[in-house]
């Protein structure tokens, strides 16, 4: 009898653990993603190609089956890179083919329709490809152990915990490569003939959620008006975060790609800071009890859905791109988009761009560019619409409370 109460109690704990997210699996698989070895994860890179076979292996041991033609985890795809150095004349732009691969595993609970969970899992490599922040990137490599291995942990936690409980959909565990270069992983995956957009009901996107501020507890929710259904779930779920939500189905991570296949989508995202796109990205910044809160908080949502029945798609406010502010000049910061306030604040500012040439500091609030009253981020980008390359226009910031007039040269 004693060992029979044994085992039914270990069988029991065991159960609790499977069912619960686990900070030491979340520290795991950072540790490996965003280690040296892995050289940055680049796109088409022996590291990146690392980090795939890694992925693969934790959804073959979850028990995640393949959903391709040749009946494997990975569907390739590949695409053009052009290069053209700082100053180089079009003549100068190479061109070059890139290899590269998603990763999918998929939890069949024999419904008609599928939830998908993604994250991207390329990363910078040793910056070579120019969208590094850091004033000498050669050479370094860019771990990103926000950027987004930690969304990648994510979902293989979220496959682990979904594969043990009974669910109404069928779950489809996505980690795309190519969203550094352009969203071109999930593009490739929409765009492919076997994916239906039809059979799906949401897709959940996790790209940077590492770093939640245990002061704050600021969590941003984008896509919340992509369906009439998500604002009541996304805040009846909620019971710890300072929520911070935005109606855009368009936005700069792979939740847009399924979104404009007219899919409701959500995006989870703990906020910018300093190490953004540069080396000091590293696995000792990341809150790892903050990132379970969060994925706990994910599947609660996830758990909501998961008991309607298909959720109704509604286009967002941007969703129109003949709308949409076009633009062929840059500033060189990057925008905090948590900041409530009115204004766009400075999160970094990236050297020998038009914006450090001006002076503009990390928390700087751009209220004015030009004529255009700055507000919001629509109102920024429209003020960089009417901007041209050569163009000086009176740039307004306030700094510790005062108005600083500067003047800025695209």
């Amino acid at each position: 009898m004693k060992t029979k109460i044994t085992f039914l109690l270990l069988f029991f704990y065991s159960q609790i653990f499977s069912q619960s997210i686990s900070i030491e699996n979340i520290r795991k698989h950072i540790s490996v993603l965003s280690n040296d070895s892995l050289e940055g994860r680049g796109t088409g890179s022996k590291g990146e190609e690392k980090a795939a076979n890694y992925i693969l292996q934790e959804f073959k041991k979850i028990g995640l089956k393949p959903m391709s033609d040749n009946n494997s985890y990975l569907k390739y795809f590949q695409f053009k890179q052009s290069s053209n150095p700082h100053g180089a004349s079009e003549k100068d732009t190479t061109v070059k083919i890139l290899n590269s691969k998603n990763v999918v595993g998929f939890l069949n609970n024999n419904s008609a329709n599928t939830i998908i969970v993604g994250a991207h899992y390329d990363h910078l490599g040793f910056g070579e490809d120019q969208n590094s922040l850091d004033a000498n990137p050669k050479g370094k490599i860019h771990n990103g152990a926000d950027d987004n291995a930690s969304g990648v942990a994510g979902v293989i936690e979220m496959a682990r915990y979904f594969s043990t409980i009974k669910s109404n959909y069928n779950y489809l565990f996505l980690c795309f490569s190519g969203e550094e270069l352009g969203l071109i992983g999930s593009k490739k995956f929409v765009d492919h003939a076997d994916f239906n957009p039809a059979k799906i009901n949401a897709m959940i996107n996790m790209d940077m959620i590492g770093r939640l501020n245990d002061s704050t507890k600021k969590l941003m929710v984008y896509g919340v008006g992509t369906s009439p259904a998500f604002v009541n779930i996304v805040e009846s779920s909620n019971s710890y975060f300072k929520l911070v939500l935005d109606s855009s189905g368009v936005g700069p991570s792979d939740h847009t790609s399924f979104y404009l296949k007219d899919i409701p989508v959500l995006h989870f995202f703990t906020g910018q800071h300093s190490d953004y796109h540069k080396p000091s990205d590293d696995i000792e910044k990341i809150n790892f009890a903050g990132e379970q809160k969060v994925l706990e908080y994910i599947i609660e949502i996830i758990k909501k859905i998961d008991t309607q029945t298909k959720l109704e798609f509604r286009k967002t406010r941007d969703s129109n791109n003949e709308n949409a502010p076009k633009f062929k000049v840059t500033l060189g910061i990057m925008p905090d988009y948590s900041f409530e306030g009115k204004g766009v604040k400075v999160d970094g500012v990236s050297d020998n761009k038009p914006a450090f040439n001006a002076g503009v500091k990390k928390g700087d609030v751009i209220i004015k560019l030009g004529n255009l009253d700055v507000t919001d981020m629509r109102t920024y980008m429209q003020g960089l619409a009417d901007s041209k390359k050569g163009d000086t226009k009176e740039l307004i910031v306030k700094r510790n409370g005062k108005n600083e007039i500067l003047k800025v040269t695209f």
